[in-house]
């Protein structure tokens, strides 16, 4: 959920780790996860998503 927040806030990947300190590699495989589970194929998607569900 961090992580999708984060995005949507326009934060990169390597801003996304230091925010959480965790590796840039973690934060891709959440990424990748949550547009697997979405069923998205980008970044916008799960903007989109984060709207439609009210979490940001």
């Amino acid at each position: 959920m961090e992580i999708l927040i984060l995005i949507s806030q326009e934060e990169n990947t390597q801003e996304i780790a230091e925010a959480l300190f965790i590796s840039v590699n973690t934060v891709e495989t959440h990424r990748k996860n949550l547009m697997r589970k979405i069923g998205t194929k980008n970044m916008i998607g799960l903007v989109k998503y984060a709207i439609q569900q009210d979490i940001i």
